[in-house]
Order: C-alpha cells, then sequence, then structure tokens
C-alpha cells in the first residue's frame, strides 16, 4: 500500500477500501457501492485491484462537498464477509480517539 498522501500508484496487495472525513463533523467514513458515504466499516465498497481502486478514489474525491481527504486503505475480509481494518491506522481511525477525554463537572 502506499502513503495515504501520495496515492499516485495505486498498488492494491489485498483487499482495500476507500475511507475520509465527513465535511461536517469530522467523523471517519468510508464509501459504499451505493456511491455514497457510511459511518459503517461493514458497508465499506471492497476493492481488490488496482483499476478498481482507483475509480473508486476518483468517485469519492470528486465528492469533495461530503468527504474531505479520501485515500485508499487496506482492509481483511474475515469469514463471513466481515469488514476488519487492515492495519493499525485504520484500526485506530474505525475505534475513535486514542485518550480519554475530559467529562464536564
Amino acid at each position: 500500500m502506499t502513503s495515504p498522501l501520495e496515492q499516485k500508484k495505486i498498488r492494491i496487495t489485498g483487499p482495500s477500501m476507500v475511507t475520509a472525513n465527513r465535511t461536517w463533523d469530522g467523523v471517519v467514513i468510508y464509501r459504499t457501492a451505493q456511491q455514497g458515504w457510511s459511518v459503517s466499516l461493514s458497508d465499506a465498497a471492497v476493492v481488490r485491484t488496482s483499476d478498481e481502486a482507483r475509480a473508486l478514489l476518483a468517485e469519492s474525491v470528486a465528492d469533495d462537498v461530503g468527504a474531505v481527504g479520501a485515500y485508499i486503505a487496506p482492509v481483511e475480509v474475515k469469514d463471513g464477509g466481515k469488514i476488519k481494518p487492515g492495519n493499525l491506522r485504520e484500526h485506530i481511525r474505525s475505534e475513535g480517539v486514542t485518550i480519554d477525554l475530559p467529562v464536564p463537572a
């Protein structure tokens, strides 16, 4: 996989998806097969070739009203079709913040 910041040459070594952040609140979102966005990784469109990844990324980047910072990321497809993050970065992004936020008194 290439860096999310530099994806001119797209090489897919396994199942991948496109992820971004929602423009109005920054929430992590995933591109769906229906050309929309979802906050659920299980709804992500999974691609397996560089051509599919390029097409999915191009349509995602074109949707700059709903999402920003779209890039291709690896996923694991488990038995039964369940999708899991394919690397540590995506695992962290899918779980939310990594620190305890202060609770107002």
